[in-house]
């Protein structure tokens, strides 16, 4: 007999596992504990409580982790959780190397996800920077400048799209770089493409 909390997805992602597997099943016993709705997103197990995302396991090649969506919202007391990179606003992640780890961890983890529940029903949100918080380079703005069609077209794009052209446009060192960038994405842009599109 098969377990309806069970997401068939899920178990076809960690049958297909070959680093973590252990790790997996022990941190998706533990979800599912803390009565989480299983599904599968972005190519991961996602828990989510009344359709509203709450954690994420996924893996990496130094370590697994299970993934907060709004964990920047949780008191972390412990500091045990990591924000992945500076650009990342809202999730941060509890990182573990091996099942020992999280079996030592287990209440804790439990109570950070109950934490996250708790950050979700009582509707809490994350408040993001502005996209005009972000740095333009220059050498995006210049384009703008030159052409009316590019900065239309840019401003239709959603936040989230304008974001990561930013992000992307602003991060190399050298203008060269920059440029180049700006350059090879142009067309995307008056596409109405996003960056990963």
């Amino acid at each position: 007999m098969t377990n309806p909390r069970l997401n068939p997805k899920v178990d076809e992602y960690l049958s297909r596992s070959k680093k973590w597997k252990e790790e997996y099943e022990k941190l998706r016993t533990i979800v599912l504990d803390c009565e989480l709705t299983e599904e599968f997103k972005w190519m991961h197990p996602c828990y989510t409580f009344d359709n509203k995302n709450i954690v994420l396991i996924h893996g990496f090649k130094e370590y697994c982790a299970l993934l907060f969506h709004k964990g920047a919202l949780l008191q972390d007391t412990p500091g045990i959780l990591i924000q992945q990179t500076e650009n990342v606003q809202a999730a941060r992640q509890i990182r573990f190397t091996n099942v020992q780890e999280i079996i030592e961890m287990e209440s804790i983890v439990k109570a950070y996800i109950l934490e996250a529940i708790e950050v979700e029903k009582a509707g809490l949100e994350v408040n993001f920077k502005k996209n005009t918080e972000f740095v333009v380079s220059d050498e995006f703005q210049n384009k703008i400048d030159e052409n009316p069609a590019l900065k239309t077209a840019f401003e239709a794009l959603t936040p989230g799209r304008q974001r990561a052209y930013l992000l992307h446009f602003s991060e190399p060192k050298q203008a060269k770089t920059r440029e180049s960038r700006v350059e090879k994405h142009m067309q995307q842009i008056l596409n109405g493409k996003g960056l990963n599109d």
